[in-house]
């Protein structure tokens, strides 16, 4: 079986974006998105497993996403990462 060269793909988020990473208990992750849902677009919701989340928003946005990840942190006991 030969190897093929690897295939190059382009990044799923690009400029523009913010990213912030955050840990909640895999039970949690439901309420997160709710919580993203009513703050009307405010970010997009990648969950890699379980609690391990990266919430992506346009840069215009990155001040309103962290006090969102700071009242996550300090409300859920979560880690930001």
């Amino acid at each position: 079986m030969s190897q093929s060269a690897p295939v190059s793909v382009p990044p799923l988020l690009g400029p523009g974006l913010c990213v912030r990473r955050l840990n909640v208990r895999a039970s949690e992750v439901v309420l997160v998105r709710g919580i993203l849902e009513a703050s009307e677009g405010l970010a997009t919701l990648f969950a890699e497993h379980g609690g391990e989340l990266f919430l992506a928003a346009p840069t215009c946005q990155a001040a309103a996403l962290d006090e969102l990840v700071a009242d996550l942190v300090q409300e859920l006991k979560a880690s930001a990462l």
